[in-house]
């Protein structure tokens, strides 16, 4: 059974202490809570909306609900035979049931006792930094000060952004909370932003019923930040279920006619689109802005910087973490969490720093799928590294074939040359998920080619993919 935090609060001068008072209840600061509380501390967490965070209710959990019915149905008809039986529409409404079903309905009170169970107090509000080590709440018409005699962790996520574009506010856009809390599929749906949320949503709209789904994006690619052909692949998908995509595009002015009339946004270029309705998923800004930061030096509505420990950078005494988005090193869940538990060893004094900053995995999960860890060939070309690229199909492997036709794909190793170790990679094709993890522990490891070769794939599974590529090495 875990420890659970001991002693009492302890009530001084009107303030309650603690050892460590987290801000954000979200899945980093859950973990920094839960660690520390095990590890015999006193804490305080203080969330101002819900126990679970931004993932639970607004991101990661309905988005993938959202999704999964339409990729079920499009591995069905991938495999002959059951082709056949892949009739009718998805029912919207029952996935949007199950949604909610997933997010407790837009309740936490499933996730409440995690931190009663573990003797964490719960603090509902806005939580303000007032100086070292205070944090004043304020919620429910009263003011609470509460003092960490050891750490204060912030943990508050991110925001949605909106670009500067003339008119774009005004015509009330989404964005990813008013998207994976929709109860009716828009007909016609513009996306602006081809990034991670604006391709999951659109293609999870399109399969839910949208008769009309338009990308825009910025860049000259889609996914811009990945291997090319990641981009290029999950494009093609799109348009052959018939969205719209128009890369290299610039917004340059929005407008809306009446009150509930159709949505028109035009271009540099002097294009038009319109739709019923327009998500707007272009970015995320750390969620520092109203958090007094201030107060101990900082600049609000920027990231906090921090060190190999997720200490605030540039504050005296070191009592000051930031975990997760509001960082602004990897704006991921896992990545989150995964700093919550350094931050939450060095606190409770155990040895810990950061080595996973050039190892993030990271997945889009439209259909094909994006999986990708550690550095693209051209990232680490940046870096002066000489790579190799080992390339092979993913669809070309038996695993694949039995799960049906046609599921393509491409999978990449880039490897060091000098040190002989995979430092990224990406795959694509239906489910390349489960890959993912085999590379995030290589790249960690850096276990060497010649040691990788004799991990065996099972046969016949999508991961003889490995088989495959390292044979491309030579071995």
């Amino acid at each position: 059974m875990a420890a659970t935090s001991s002693g009492t609060t302890r009530t001084v001068g009107g303030q309650r202490h603690y050892d460590v008072v987290v801000v954000g209840a979200g899945p980093a600061g859950e973990v920094v809570a839960g660690r520390c509380a095990e590890a015999g501390l006193r804490v305080a967490i203080v969330e101002r909306e819900l126990v679970g965070g931004e993932c639970s209710y607004w991101g990661c959990i309905p988005s993938k609900a959202m999704l999964r019915p339409g990729d079920v149905l499009a591995a069905a008809a991938r495999v002959p035979g059951a082709a056949g039986a892949v009739t009718g529409r998805v029912d919207a409404a029952a996935v949007f049931t199950w949604r909610d079903e997933l997010t407790g309905a837009g309740s936490d009170a499933g996730q409440v006792p995690w931190l009663s169970s573990r003797g964490i107090d719960l603090e509902r509000g806005q939580a303000r930094l007032d100086g070292p080590k205070a944090v004043v709440v304020t919620g429910s018409g009263r003011v609470v000060r509460l003092v960490a005699d050891r750490a204060v962790v912030l943990a508050t996520g991110s925001r949605a952004v909106l670009p500067p574009v003339p008119g774009l506010a005004e015509v009330r856009p989404w964005d990813n909370r008013d998207v994976t809390t929709l109860s009716k599929v828009p007909r016609r749906l513009l996306v602006v932003g081809g990034g991670a949320v604006g391709l999951e949503m659109a293609q999870a709209l399109k399969r839910l019923g949208a008769e009309a789904v338009t990308v825009i994006e910025a860049a000259g690619s889609l996914l811009p930040r990945e291997e090319p052909f990641a981009g290029e692949q999950v494009r093609a998908a799109l348009e052959s279920e018939g969205v719209v995509v128009a890369v290299a595009t610039r917004i340059t002015s929005a407008a809306r006619d009446g009150s509930d009339g159709p949505v028109r946004l035009t271009t540099s270029g002097g294009r038009v689109f319109e739709g019923d309705e327009v998500l707007v998923a272009a970015g995320r800004a750390p969620a520092t802005s109203d958090l007094g930061v201030e107060s101990v030096g900082l600049v609000p509505g920027r990231a906090v910087e921090v060190d190999d420990t997720f200490r605030a950078v540039g504050v005296d005494g070191g009592w000051l973490y930031a975990v997760g988005d509001c960082n602004g090193r990897a704006l991921l869940t896992h990545v989150g969490k995964y700093q919550a538990r350094i931050a939450s060893d060095t606190i409770v004094g155990r040895p810990a720093r950061d080595r996973a900053a050039d190892v993030v995995p990271r997945i889009v999960f439209t259909d094909p799928q994006v999986a990708a860890v550690g550095l693209t060939e051209a990232q680490a070309r940046a870096r002066g590294l000489a790579v190799t690229v080992l390339r092979y199909g993913t669809g070309d492997v038996a695993g694949a074939a039995v799960l049906g036709s046609g599921l393509g794909g491409t999978s990449v190793l880039v490897v060091d040359d000098a040190a002989d170790v995979v430092v990224g990679a990406t795959f694509t094709g239906s489910g390349v998920q489960e890959l993912l993890h085999a590379a995030t522990v290589a790249i960690a490891g850096r276990v060497r080619l010649d040691d990788l070769c004799h991990a065996v794939p099972a046969f016949p599974t999508v991961s003889e993919v490995w088989l495959r590529l390292l044979e491309a090495a030579g071995l």
